[in-house]
């Protein structure tokens, strides 16, 4: 079964594609939202672009990583995009997903939630994932997610 973790900004979406069987990240990639394109038109251009993703690799379980509710400032721009995607999961084949901050995230993946900053980070490494220190922060994020999504 692959799963999907998805760690979203202002100007792209990185995603992780998991491999349960396999115990295994897939792919690590990232879409770029052109900036040419209106805000509806960028929405559209998303939710369209995840569907895709989602059916060429099969997902089946999903989650994404929100924007912590006590964060100082709020990106308009991301919580909209990461409500198409939610809507997205919603409209596709997937079983299961979920959505949440980082405590959602360290429980759907078992781990203290004070042990999850220094993993993202990079100030610790997470043994359950070949080369974590090459990963950014952002991928670090959307892999926690997609491992984390097997218990969605």
């Amino acid at each position: 079964m692959n799963t999907i973790g998805i760690r979203v900004s202002p100007t792209e979406i990185t995603f992780s594609i998991f491999d349960t069987v396999e115990n295994s990240i897939i792919n690590i990639e990232e879409i770029a939202i052109p900036n040419a394109l209106t805000v509806p038109e960028r929405l559209k251009y998303i939710r369209c672009n995840i569907l895709d993703v989602l059916r060429e690799y099969e997902v089946k379980k999903a989650g994404i990583r929100l924007s912590e509710p006590s964060a100082r400032s709020i990106s308009i721009e991301r919580v909209q995009i990461e409500g198409v995607i939610q809507e997205a999961f919603s409209s596709s084949v997937l079983d299961e997903y979920y959505y949440g901050a980082i405590s959602t995230i360290a429980a759907k993946n078992n781990i203290d939630r004070n042990r999850i900053k220094p993993l993202v980070k990079g100030n610790e490494n997470y043994d359950a994932v070949e080369n974590w220190q090459e990963l950014s922060e952002k991928e670090r994020e959307a892999v926690l997610t997609a491992i984390g999504a097997m218990n969605a």
